[in-house]
C-alpha cells in the first residue's frame, strides 16, 4: 500500500475541469438540445443556462469542502465526513463504476466518432472502424496515464489549450457571419414566436446539457496529488466552472449563427464539421476537425485519470475487492498497477454495452449517458443539505445562498432525469450494483480507520 505524491499544479486542475468538461457534450449534445425544444433558440439558450446554473453553484459549494477535507478522491472524503464511511463507501463505488468507467466508454467511442467524421465515414456512429478505435484509444491512454502520469498531466494542460481553438474559431467567425447573412436574425425571429408555447421537454434538454457540462467534479479524483489542494482545487473549480459556460454559450451562438437550427437537428453530431466548411472551406475545416478530436481525447484522458484513481482511493480505505492488491503504488511510475487494470477492464465492458446497444443486442436501446449524471446529482443534494446544517462558522450568503442555488439546479436535472422513460430500469441496474458493492464492504472492527491507511 503507498500514498500518491504531489505532482499536480493549479493549471492541471484547472484544466482537469475545463479539459474534462470542454471537449465532447458540447459536440455531441448541441443537436440535441435543440430537438428537445424543438428547434428553438432561446429555449436552448434556457436550457443551456440551467445547466451551467447547477454546475457553478455546485462548484462553488464543493469549494467549501474541498478546503476543508483532503484524503483521496473527494467526493468520497465528503461523504465520509457527512454521512459515515458506509455511505461514502457505495458514493466511491458507484461514482467508479456506475459514472466514470460508462463515461470513459462513452466518450472512447466519440473519440472513434469524431476521427471516422474527419475521414468522411456516412454512418460514424455505428462503424466498425469507430468501435475499434474506440478500444485503442482508451487502451492508449491507460497505458499512458500508468507509465507517464505527469506526462498525462502535461496533455491534459495541452489539449485544454489546443480545444478551445475550434471553439473560440467556431464563436467569434460563426457568430459575425451569422449577422451578416441574416441566418442569427432568422433563428432568434423564429423562436421568439414560439418562446411561449410547449416547454414539457425543456427539463430533458437541461439534462442533455447536464452531460456536456459534466466532469466538473473529476478534478477531485486527484486532490490529494494537487499540491496546496485547499487553496488551489477551489480556485480550480471556479475558475474552470467559469470559463466552461461562457465558452459553450459563444459556441452555441457560432453554429446557430451558421446553420438554421432545423438543420442543425437533422445533422446530428455530423454538424460541426458541416459548419466548419462553411465557414473555413474543406482544408481548414479538415485542421478544426483534428482539433476537434484532440480535445474528445483530452476529455477521455482526464476520465481515465479519475477512474484510475476510483478503485484506488476505496482500497486505501481497506474496502472493495482485494484492497491490498488494488491499493498497492508502484514506486517506479507512482501509480496503482492493479487499480489500472481493474478500472481499464470496468471501461471496456461498459464499452462492449455501449455497441450492444447501437447493434440491438438488448431488443431496444439502453442509454449510459446521461441517467448517471442525474443520479448522482440525487447524491449531490445529500451534500448540499450538510452543508447548510454543518457550516455554521460561514455567513448566512455563503452558507445558504450557494447552496440553495446549487440544489435548484440539481432539482431540475432530476426532474429532468425522471422523465426518462429509463430511470426505472438505471434505477434497478444501479440497485443491484450497489447491493454488489456492500458484498465488498469491511466491517470497521475488522480494519483500521481510513486515516491510519493512509
Amino acid at each position: 500500500m503507498g500514498k500518491l505524491k504531489e505532482k499536480y499544479g493549479l493549471s492541471v486542475a484547472i484544466a482537469m475541469v475545463v479539459g474534462v468538461v470542454i471537449g465532447s457534450g458540447v459536440f455531441y449534445k448541441a443537436d440535441d438540445v435543440l430537438s428537445y425544444t424543438n428547434g428553438n433558440l432561446l429555449l436552448a439558450l434556457l436550457a443551456w443556462a440551467g445547466g451551467a446554473f447547477a454546475m457553478i453553484f455546485g462548484a462553488l459549494t464543493f469549494a467549501e469542502f474541498a478546503m476543508r477535507y483532503q484524503t483521496a478522491n473527494g467526493i468520497v472524503d465528503y461523504f465520509e465526513v457527512a454521512y459515515g464511511k458506509k455511505v461514502g463507501y457505495l458514493v466511491g463505488w458507484f461514482k467508479g463504476f456506475l459514472y466514470f468507467a460508462p463515461l470513459s466508454a462513452i466518450l472512447a467511442w466519440l473519440s472513434g466518432n469524431f476521427t471516422m467524421i474527419l475521414f468522411g465515414h456516412n454512418d460514424a456512429d455505428n462503424a466498425s472502424a469507430t468501435w475499434i478505435l474506440a478500444v485503442l484509444y482508451m487502451t492508449g491512454l491507460y497505458i499512458l496515464n500508468y507509465y507517464a502520469p505527469t506526462v498525462s498531466g502535461k496533455m491534459q494542460v495541452t489539449t485544454t489549450i489546443i480545444k478551445l481553438i475550434p471553439l473560440l474559431l467556431v464563436a467569434v467567425v460563426g457568430i459575425i457571419a451569422g449577422l451578416a447573412n441574416g441566418v442569427s436574425l432568422q433563428n432568434f425571429g423564429e423562436a421568439s414566436k414560439t418562446f411561449t408555447g410547449d416547454k414539457r421537454f425543456l427539463p430533458m434538454a437541461i439534462v442533455s446539457t447536464a452531460f456536456a457540462y459534466e466532469g466538473w467534479t473529476v478534478s477531485m479524483s486527484i486532490n490529494s496529488e494537487i499540491r496546496d489542494s485547499k487553496k488551489n482545487l477551489p480556485r480550480a473549480l471556479t475558475i474552470g466552472s467559469l470559463i466552461v459556460f461562457l465558452v459553450y454559450v459563444l459556441y452555441f451562438l457560432g453554429i446557430t449563427s451558421v446553420l438554421p437550427t432545423e438543420e442543425i437537428v437533422s445533422q446530428g453530431n455530423a454538424s460541426v464539421a458541416v459548419v466548419t466548411t462553411s465557414l473555413f472551406g474543406t482544408v481548414a475545416s479538415t485542421l478544426l476537425v483534428v482539433f476537434i478530436v484532440i480535445s474528445v481525447l483530452g476529455t477521455l484522458n482526464g476520465l481515465v485519470i479519475a477512474c484510475m484513481r476510483s478503485p484506488y482511493s476505496l482500497a486505501i480505505r481497506g474496502q472493495g475487492p482485494w484492497p491490498k492488491k488494488i491499493s498497492y503504488v508502484d514506486p517506479k511510475t507512482d501509480m496503482p498497477p492493479y487499480a489500472a487494470i481493474f478500472a481499464y477492464l470496468m471501461s471496456v465492458f461498459f464499452t462492449a454495452l455501449w455497441y450492444g446497444s447501437f447493434n440491438n443486442w438488448y431488443g431496444r436501446f439502453i442509454s449510459i449517458d446521461e441517467i448517471p449524471i442525474v443520479m448522482i446529482y440525487g447524491f449531490y443534494i445529500l451534500l448540499y443539505i450538510w452543508y447548510m446544517l454543518h457550516f455554521k462558522d460561514l455567513p448566512w450568503r455563503k452558507r445558504y445562498l450557494k447552496p440553495i442555488f446549487a440544489m435548484i439546479g440539481a432539482c431540475i436535472i432530476l426532474y429532468g432525469g425522471m422523465t426518462n422513460p429509463q430511470i426505472g430500469i438505471y434505477m434497478v441496474i444501479s440497485l443491484l450494483v450497489c447491493g454488489l458493492g456492500l458484498f465488498f464492504y469491511k466491517d470497521e472492527k475488522k480494519f483500521k480507520d481510513s486515516e491510519d491507511l493512509l
